[in-house]
């Protein structure tokens, strides 16, 4: 998400980093940007002066076909550079070298729009939010088509805005004014676990949530003795509900 506190330039500069890193082959990489209508047309000039080729409908179109075949990524274009694609696929004519990755408005999520889903190559899906709020809700739509459980990106200077998405979204990761593909396997810069390999909780039906490192390999022993019993009563543990609705029969807990 790219909200209208953020500072577009470096935004930009670090969604570009991390796009184009390994020609987009990492599951961390910026796939879809969900930008506030406030400032969208402003950011997506700020992507284009740093390198996107923004297409046209026709051009898009054209792309589709191309990179799903019978609803499959075709694996022939997967992991090229955005020159490389547009040379060898015959994609648009105002393409140059300086074109490192490729952009795409999409207004849809699901299986009849599948620029919304995994590309595995340079070509970045934006979507137009009206607001932060309907940002959520676009971020979580992409989720539950695919992604469901990893993470999400934020470029904003808002605090609670960054708390919201951890307490409303299902992921494991809120990854805050950084690039993506290089803050989710860890950095020096921040606490996640140097990994390849991304838990998504149970809502990517993994068996953890973090970043699987050698902590997930480790047998630990426990030594365990009887100690003095703390064992709670019936007051404390219903004494908050009876004095809040049945205050008559606190006292016979």
């Amino acid at each position: 998400i790219v909200d209208e506190t953020c500072n577009l330039q470096e935004a930009a500069a670090k969604i570009k980093a991390s796009k184009i890193f390994d020609n987009s082959t990492s599951c961390s990489s910026e796939n879809n940007l969900v930008i506030v209508n406030s400032i969208y047309d402003q950011f997506v000039k700020e992507l284009q002066n740093i390198g996107g080729l923004l297409l046209n409908s026709d051009e898009k179109k054209h792309l589709q076909g191309q990179l799903w075949i019978d609803g499959k990524l075709n694996r022939k274009i997967l992991a090229k550079t955005a020159f490389e694609i547009c040379k060898e696929f015959n994609l648009t004519k105002a393409y140059s070298e300086d074109n490192s990755f490729i952009i795409v408005e999409e207004t849809g999520v699901g299986k009849s729009f599948p620029f919304s889903g995994e590309k595995l190559s340079p070509v970045l899906t934006i979507f137009k939010a009206k607001d932060f709020t309907d940002a959520k809700k676009i971020s979580n739509q992409i989720l539950e088509y695919q992604g469901k459980g990893h993470s999400i990106g934020i470029h904003s200077k808002d605090d609670h805005r960054v708390l919201e998405l951890g307490l409303e979204l299902p992921v494991c990761r809120v990854i805050v004014n950084q690039a993506h593909t290089f803050a989710t396997g860890g950095s020096f810069r921040n606490s996640l676990p140097f990994s390849l390999s991304m838990g998504c909780g149970t809502w990517g039906e993994n068996s953890i949530y973090d970043n699987l490192n050698y902590k997930h390999f480790l047998n630990l022993t426990r030594i365990v003795r009887e100690i003095d019993g703390k064992e709670p009563g019936l007051k404390d543990y219903f004494q908050d509900y009876c004095s809040q609705h049945d205050s008559k029969n606190l006292d016979q807990l």
